[in-house]
Order: C-alpha cells, then sequence, then structure tokens
C-alpha cells in the first residue's frame, strides 16, 4: 500500500473531530459584544485621580495665561465620555477641545460669559453625540 492510500485510510476510519474551525465557529456562534467591566476605584484611587487632574489643570492653566480659569473637570469628564462612547474613543479629545474652543470664541465675540458659552457649546456636542449614537 502507497503512502498516499494508508493516510487516506487513516482518515477515513478516523473518528471525526467534533471540534470547529474558525469559519465554523465564527458563522454558527454569537460572539459576546458585552465589554468586560472595569472594577471599582476605592476612594483612595479616585481621590488620587482627582488630585493629579487638578494639579494638572491648575499647572496647564497657569502656563497657559488662564491661571484664574476655574475647570469643571466632572463636566470637561462627562462630555469626553458621552463623545467616546456615543461617537468613537477618539472623539473624546476631539470633542473637548472644539467644545472649549468654541466656547472661547462665542465669550469673546457675544460677550457672554465663559460658563455661558461652554455650557451652549457642550449642549451642542452632546446633542450631536447622540443623534449620531453607533
Amino acid at each position: 500500500m502507497s503512502d498516499d492510500q494508508s493516510s487516506t485510510e487513516k482518515s477515513s476510519t478516523e473518528e471525526p473531530s467534533t471540534e470547529k474551525s474558525s469559519t465554523e465557529k465564527s458563522s454558527t456562534e454569537t460572539p459576546s459584544t458585552e465589554k468586560p467591566t472595569k472594577p471599582a476605584r476605592s476612594p483612595e484611587e479616585q481621590a488620587e485621580i482627582t488630585a493629579a487632574l487638578e494639579r494638572w489643570s491648575a499647572s496647564l492653566a497657569q502656563e497657559l495665561g488662564i491661571a484664574d480659569l476655574e475647570v469643571d473637570i466632572d463636566a470637561v469628564l462627562a462630555l469626553a465620555g458621552v463623545a467616546a462612547h456615543a461617537v468613537l474613543r477618539p472623539a473624546a479629545p476631539l470633542t473637548t477641545y472644539l467644545v472649549g474652543y468654541a466656547a472661547g470664541r462665542a465669550a469673546a465675540l457675544d460677550e457672554v460669559s465663559g460658563e455661558q458659552a461652554t455650557a451652549r457649546a457642550a449642549e451642542v456636542a452632546v446633542a450631536l453625540a447622540r443623534s449620531v449614537e453607533r
């Protein structure tokens, strides 16, 4: 018997594999779309993060010549979160930049307060992000 014949006979006598190929798996099983949940941060970790962000914000504002600016870090992070989850993750920094730019421009041109201009720009960004949610 030749090697080709013996391998053919062996394969026909072996039990069929119950293992699915990768193409069979992907077409018959739905992959989980759930993201693993992150463990909650401890109060100490959250306090460290908040303190680091406040230090960074104050240092950057000082260097940019806007040291008297009050930054609502929670509002900025919430806006970034909406953009990241509704649009795409990279939309977060882009959205916060554009909102800040628009707010600064509106405050300079319309003589509205920075807080009012920021709130208006953030409302527009949130509404748009939620309207295009993926």
